[in-house]
């Protein structure tokens, strides 16, 4: 590679860690979130665990959505990233393994909530910080990178709850040793490359009336709603796949859909991957984007439309894959459509949004469609909102 590339470029090293950092982002919560609080909330509270739960989730995002606000902004202020960071993986890890046993409702919500803000200390400059280490040319290889950290949460997941390695709060401990052991090295060793032109935009500030009357037909606006749309159709199949596919055969069982998503999962990475790499060297970072959502469209069609179970899988297939890959692209190229470097921290935290509204919106779609239409009209719905989200990102793609 000719000197002068290289020094254009950030060093494999650095995004290579910058990597397995994003992907003890999602080790850091997706085994507790998904297997520790419901057995340990089964433990305390048997009969009520199911509105514990919901009522965790639900109040859980909404501390995730205003930390991951609140912990960009205080990181652009004080331009401390890896600071915060550090801050984040030591607290987060204290609460972690100090997660109390208790029938108290109220203490145990406390705790979580607390649990999640300072998640949000470590989550939120972390994104930041890749915006201000990598150029955009190579984004498309970073969404593919990060690819990989869904994966990898699932598989700390499987790992913690290996028979026989550890139980109760040993699992806890294992999750808290796995987050450092993933962040850190990019933090302590990572020495990217500086790039001062990803700094500072050198643009005049805009009053916010006028930034929010011109949103809607910005790029970031555009790209801000077309992830919402994903998302939404995301959360559903996540949520309600298994009820699905067993409407359409009841032999399917809960480990035959853990199977397909793992499957669809670990397929999303090298699409990911070469999707990124390709829209690196054309420099057409959109059209990846376009034609994901496109084919997650084709894919919620193929299911509204499916009467057994092998074509169902097929569509599912095709939605999990495209849309999967769309999402790890989309936080990688939502970088390069941030204009104000020294807000980078804060506008990804409304990012951030699109995870968690989807989870107050999805449930009442499902239950205004699926008891008098069927699941088919659900997905139809879905494709509609894939297609939409094509469509805005269409114009994108013509000039980028």
């Amino acid at each position: 590679m000719p000197a002068d590339l290289a020094t254009r470029n950030q060093s494999t090293r650095f995004l290579l860690l910058y990597a397995l950092a994003w992907a003890g982002g999602s080790v850091s919560y997706v085994p507790f979130l998904s297997i520790l609080l419901p057995v340990r909330v089964s433990a305390v509270a048997p009969g009520a665990s199911v509105e514990w739960l919901a009522q965790i989730a639900f109040v859980g995002a909404v501390a995730a959505s205003l930390g991951n606000i609140g912990f960009g902004w205080l990181s652009d202020k004080t331009g401390s990233r890896r600071g915060l960071i550090v801050a984040g993986v030591a607290i987060s890890s204290t609460l972690l393994v100090t997660m109390p046993i208790t029938p108290d409702y109220g203490r145990l919500l406390l705790h979580i909530v607390a649990w999640q803000l300072s998640l949000n200390l470590m989550l939120a400059p972390l994104a930041a910080w890749a915006g201000d280490c990598i150029p955009h040319h190579q984004k498309g290889v970073l969404g593919g990178l990060i690819a990989f950290a869904p994966a990898i949460g699932a598989m700390s997941g499987a790992l913690v709850t290996m028979p026989g390695l550890a139980s109760g709060d040993g699992r806890l401990w294992l999750v808290a040793v796995l987050v450092p052991l993933c962040v850190l090295p990019a933090v302590l060793m990572g020495k990217p490359r500086p790039f001062p032109d990803l700094l500072h935009s050198g643009a005049a500030a805009v009053p916010l009336h006028q930034k929010l009357a011109h949103l809607l037909h910005s790029a970031v606006g555009r790209m801000w709603i077309a992830r919402l749309l994903i998302q939404i159709a995301e959360s559903a199949l996540f949520a309600y796949l298994y009820v699905w596919l067993r409407t359409l055969d009841e032999s399917v069982g809960d480990n035959d859909t853990a199977r397909l998503f793992s499957i669809v999962l670990a397929g999303s990475v090298p699409i990911a991957f070469l999707a990124g790499y390709w829209s690196d060297r054309s420099g057409r970072p959109a059209r990846p984007l376009v034609v994901g959502t496109a084919l997650s469209a084709t894919g919620l069609v193929v299911m509204g439309l499916a009467g057994s179970v092998p074509v169902a899988v097929a569509g599912y297939c095709i939605f999990g894959l495209t849309s999967t890959a769309f999402l790890s692209l989309h936080s990688a190229q939502t970088l390069r459509f941030l204009s104000r470097p020294e807000h980078r921290g804060r506008d990804l935290g409304l990012f951030n949004l699109t995870n968690t509204v989807p989870s107050l919106v999805m449930p009442w779609l499902a239950l205004a469609l699926v008891p008098v239409f069927g699941f088919g009209a659900l997905f139809f719905l879905l494709a509609g909102f894939a297609a939409a989200s094509s469509m805005l990102l269409l114009s994108l793609s013509r000039h980028a």
